[in-house]
This record gives structure tokens, sequence and C-alpha cells, in this order.
């Protein structure tokens, strides 16, 4: 539907990590939540988090009533002779009426497809595809309707594949930004023995440890890795190894190795990918308070409404719920950024 400034009205999808996660979210203003089971079939799998069916049944119900949709997160990679438990979640999905499952493991995509051909399919950013031949794959063998993208590509890079594609185009506007290969990582595995693609578990809390000096200087560890040291009055985001400082090769000091603690926020780019033809906003956050989660959903809802309706959007300041409290556009607006 287009809007009084010519932008095509696009969908504000926004995390769902409990039941009470996904009521917030949808009174905040958000058009649609994503959400997963309270097993490895989704990739934020941590103790207290996620769904069980009864409770996902009711929050469609919840949903439905006020208007929003719920996808369904199935997008982790089954191991050899454990698919049954994906097949599983696809079915619970498709018979409670979700609106969409969010697949990222061809497998996964090809049952869900032959099995219930007019469930609405969501390429999930843990497949990794960045190309327009990539994500046509998709659509032409299982009938994808919409991608979402990984956090490496400009937006005049979003504007040309959606061009060259026949589905919908997710992109993320707020949150954790990890590793820039979307679905290809191995350091929490490598750490902890279990993965973030296949176990949904990147470093887990079990593993994760805080020991505080007299000075109150924090050190940080994941298992038996030290992660991070950090000074009195520092920021610290959380222990995930790939954000960690370490002393390695000619640096004299710790640095940050593979990425930053900091957080994805591209409010002032919302025109530019409104114009480039992305169809819904993603904000990231499952493992986030129901504080975050109505902060962040009210703020947006607002400045995309502002859009809109062709005012200055009036964007809320949101420092103090990213990571560290740094905040970048990432490669969204330039790839220079590191």
């Amino acid at each position: 539907m287009n809007d009084d400034a010519g932008y095509i009205r696009p969908e504000l999808v926004c995390p769902a990590g409990t039941p009470a996660g996904l009521r917030a979210a949808i009174d905040a203003g958000a058009d649609a939540v994503y959400c997963g089971f309270q097993n490895a079939t989704n990739a934020r799998n941590f103790p207290g988090l996620n769904f069980t069916p009864a409770e996902l049944e009711q929050a469609i119900g919840y949903a439905h009533a006020r208007g929003a949709k719920v996808l369904l997160a199935v997008n982790t990679f089954p191991s050899a002779g454990k698919f049954d438990l994906w097949r599983e979640a696809v079915d619970y999905g498709a018979r409670m009426g979700v609106d969409a499952v969010i697949v990222a493991d061809i497998g996964v995509a090809d049952y869900a497809a032959r099995a219930y051909p007019n469930l609405r399919l969501h390429l999930s950013v843990q497949a990794g595809a960045s190309s327009p031949e990539g994500i046509r794959f998709y659509c032409q063998e299982f009938g994808v309707k919409r991608v979402v993208l990984p956090r490496i590509l400009t937006v005049s890079e979003i504007a040309d594949i959606h061009r060259q594609i026949p589905c919908e185009i997710e992109a993320f506007i707020f949150g954790n930004i990890g590793m820039m290969a979307e679905g290809r990582c191995s350091l929490t595995n490598y750490v902890t023995g279990v993965s973030t693609n296949m176990d949904g578990v990147c470093s887990p809390a079990a593993d994760v440890h805080y020991v505080e000096d007299a000075d109150r200087n924090l050190t940080t560890r994941l298992g038996a890795v030290v992660i991070d040291r950090v000074a009195c009055g520092e920021f610290a985001g959380y222990p995930t190894i790939c954000k960690g400082r370490y002393v390695c090769g000619v640096k004299s000091g710790g640095y940050y190795a593979f990425e930053e603690p900091v957080s994805l926020n591209l409010s002032a780019l919302l025109p530019d990918l409104m114009r480039a033809g992305v169809t819904a906003l993603k904000i990231e956050g499952r493992q986030r308070s129901r504080a975050y989660v109505k902060s962040v959903v009210s703020a947006f809802r607002t400045a995309v409404d502002g859009v809109l309706a062709g005012r200055d959007p009036g964007l809320a300041d949101l420092l103090a719920l990213t990571e560290g409290h740094r905040q970048t556009e990432g490669a969204f607006r330039s790839k220079a950024w590191r």
C-alpha cells in the first residue's frame, strides 16, 4: 500500500523471545513478530526463552486478534539423524496457522514446500543468500516469498537485488550485528561444544563467567577462554567469542580481532531502505527484555509512520539500548566499515 509520501508501507517485524515479549511488541506497534520453539530448531535456543506449542497457539490468537502476524523461526541446520525435530516444528507451525515459517536449511525448506504448499516461506538470514542468483534459486525451488538479507550489503546493492528477484526483501534495522558470514559461525562451537547454527546456541549462559578484581575491573570468560578485560566504568557487551579482545600476532595489547561490541542502528536510513524496495524492517533482540522491546518497537513505529507521512521521523535516542553503548550503520552505508 502506498502512503501520502509515495513509499510502500513496510512491515515492522519485531522480536518475541517469550509470550510476554510478544505481547509487548504487538502492543507497541509491531506489524509482525518472530519467535521459535524451545529447542534447537531456532537460532536463539536459550533457557527461559521461546515458546511451547501451547504458548505459541495462544500467542497466534493474541496477535491475529490485533491484526499482527506471527512468523515462526525454524532457522537452524539439522544434523544427521535429527531431522524429525525440524519436521515436527514445521508441522506444528502449519497446523497452528502461523503466517510464515522462516527457514534456512534446504532440506527443511523442501519438506515445508512439499508438505504444506500453501504455507508461506521466508528465507532466514542464516541461509546467507546475498546474490540475486542464490535468492532466485530458493524462490524457484521452494516458493520462498521473502528473503532476510545478510548484513553485508549497501543500500544501493539492496536496491539492485530488489530489481532482480521475484520475492520480498526483509532487512535488519536495529540490534545485534555479528560475524559477517551469516549462518557460518563455528567460533562458539570451538569453545563450548555447541553450535550457533545447528544447536541454536551462541555463547550459552552456563559457559559465561564474570570475575571482578579489587579495583572493580571485570574479566569475562566463555568456558575456559578469557573473552575480555573491561576497566571499571567501561561499557561491556555480552561475552560472545566473536566480540572479544585478544592478544595475538604483532599487536602489543588486546584488540577486537573479529568484531566489536556494537549494535546496528539504521534509523537514519529508513527512507533510503524503503525507496530501495525493502518490504519488511526487522528489529533484532529475542534475548532482550520486555522494556527493550517496548522502547525500540515504539521508537521505530513512530519513525516509520513519520517517514510514511512525509514528516521528520523524530528518531528517539536508543544509544542506551545498544551493545556497549555504541551503534553503527555497518555495511549499509559504506563498504569501508570493518
